[in-house]
């Protein structure tokens, strides 16, 4: 006889378990309210301004360090007209 009611024990399906194990029924459940410390937009522009950071970091290390110019002339569009031509030059 215990053998069998082993055997029951163990055929029970998750959602079985679940069910006898929490007596409360589903509507009865709270739902735990996602309380967000950052809104959506927030994060977003939190992003982009990270990716700008990161793109005038990126481009005052190539030619500041690693092209020997100085890495104030990034902010100069003389610079910038001057690194389109070469990458445009035929």
């Amino acid at each position: 006889m215990s053998i069998n009611n082993n055997n029951q024990e163990a055929a029970k399906t998750r959602e079985q378990f679940k069910k006898e194990s929490n007596p409360q029924p589903a509507k009865v459940r709270r739902r735990r309210i996602r309380v967000r410390i950052l809104p959506i937009w927030l994060r977003i522009i939190i992003v982009a301004a990270l990716i700008f950071l990161s793109l005038i970091a990126g481009a005052a290390v190539g030619y500041g360090v690693i092209g020997n110019g100085e890495a104030k002339d990034i902010f100069k569009k003389s610079t910038w007209t001057h690194i389109v031509d070469l990458i445009e030059k035929e």
